[in-house]
Formats: C-alpha cells, structure tokens, sequence
C-alpha cells in the first residue's frame, strides 16, 4: 500500500526544532510526504530525511506559505505553481508568487500538493479565491487528468459543509466558510474529484485545524479545512483516509490516505 500524507506545518523551521518532524516521519513512515506553509527556502531548514527525494516550491517573500513534497519515490517530472499565463495578481500580492502548488508525476497519477489562499479575517482576498483562484486551480487539475488520474491534497481553507466545524451556525459568514468558498469546494467535487475522507468516513466528525485562541484543540472546536482529493476512477483504490489529531507542532494536523 502506498502511503502519501498531508501536513500544512505553519513553519517547518518550528516544527523541525521541536522535534515533531522526525518523530513524525518516523512513527508513520510515508511514501510521500506534502507539507503547507513551510515559510522556508530549501537550505532554510534542516531535514534530516536522507532517504526522501526533496522538491520544494518557497514563496518569493521570506518566511511566508510555501509548499514542499519529500518522497521516497522518485516523480517522472515536477511542476510549479499553475500555468504562467494565469492573471492572479491582487491588492495583497501576486500567489502565483507564494510557492502554492507544487505537483510531482508518477507512473499512475499526478500528485498536486496545495496551500490555498485564505480570504483573511475581514475577508479581503475572498474575491480573489472565488472570482480566480478556485475556478483556475479546477481547470489545471482538469488539464492534468486528461493525462492521468490526479491526487490532490492540502490545506484548503475551507470547510465545505457544516458538519466539517464546529460551529457552523455562526461562521457562515467567516473566511473559511463563506458560500463563495464552499462553491469553490462544491466545483471540485462536481468535477469528479472526490473527497477521500467524506467517501470513506461519511458521518465522522472529525477537524483538522484549530485556533490557537480559546482552547480550541483541547476543547476540539475545530475545521476540517485539509483534504485528500482524488479521481473518481482512482477512489477504488483509497483503502484508507485518516486524519491525526494526537500528532501536535501545529495548528493544523497531518492527514493521510492509503492506496492499493
């Protein structure tokens, strides 16, 4: 079984240093490992995975978002950001910029590791992410399937339907939960693309981010905002889809599938 895992990190630098990385790696060994928001240039950080192949896709700006795969499989080729020709650029900066997609091919599915924008607090990049980003990321992923089914997995920030928080009554109008967020996860979804997790677990209550503000994970008042997304032709082969909530050095924890 071929074991790929999930993990937007808030620094890898951080959880490097407090030894959450390794402890990790070690205890649940992946195939290949997608990590969100390194905030880090290779070279930056000190990983200590020799026997993982490194790709890493840094955001322009210091210390911010980011996104890097380590996988024991060597890829047949690797991709960066989404097609150049994508008009992205808004009041905040530019994400084709940011180091959010990176996607890596192997011999049976491309493999698209992703940080989506989130609309900040008082909503300023919503219209970016629905109006642009969402509706492009879909079209890349369609273009790739026409060559092989598609693995797609990271932090989506958004929870796409009201048994994916806590509190939904209350954050309908909240990044991370507006209608315009959620459509963009309803469009992936009537595209063929399935969420692994829902497909396998479809009544679990289950999150995979929480605040660091009111003891949110020792409560678990929580989003499930991270996701496993695949083809719909290769869902037969996901035997498993979890999430890692004891597994800490984030704010966000690791998820994963499996497939035969």
């Amino acid at each position: 079984m071929l074991k790929i895992f999930s993990w937007n990190v808030n620094g890898l630098r951080a959880v490097i240093r407090k030894g959450a990385l390794q402890k990790f790696v070690e205890q649940y060994t992946p195939d290949i490992l997608c990590l969100q928001e390194t905030k880090a240039k290779q070279g930056q950080a000190e990983v200590d995975l020799p026997e993982y192949e490194e790709l890493w896709n840094s955001a322009e700006r210091p210390g911010y978002a980011g996104t890097a795969i380590f996988t024991r499989i060597k890829p047949l080729s690797v991709k960066y950001d989404l097609p150049s020709e994508v008009e992205m650029v808004d009041g905040y900066g530019d994400p084709l910029s940011e180091g959010r997609v990176l996607t890596a091919e192997f011999p049976e599915f491309f493999l698209v590791n992703v940080y989506t924008p989130n609309s900040k607090s008082r909503l300023e990049r919503l219209s970016l992410r629905a109006e642009k980003w969402d509706a492009e990321f879909l079209k890349y992923l369609k273009m790739l399937e026409v060559a092989k089914p598609v693995v797609v997995c990271g932090d989506f920030n958004a929870a796409h339907e009201e048994i994916d928080l806590a509190r939904p009554a209350s954050n309908h109008h909240s990044a991370g939960f507006t209608d315009e967020e959620r459509q963009g996860i309803t469009n992936l979804v009537s595209a063929g693309f399935v969420d692994t997790f829902r497909a396998l677990h479809p009544e679990e209550v289950r999150y995979t981010w929480w605040s660091h503000w009111g003891q949110a994970r020792a409560n678990n008042v929580g989003w499930r905002i991270d996701y496993f997304f695949v083809s719909s032709r290769l869902l037969p082969r996901v035997v498993e889809a979890e999430i890692y909530e004891s597994v800490l050095g984030s704010d966000h924890c690791p998820i994963s599938i499996g497939i035969e």
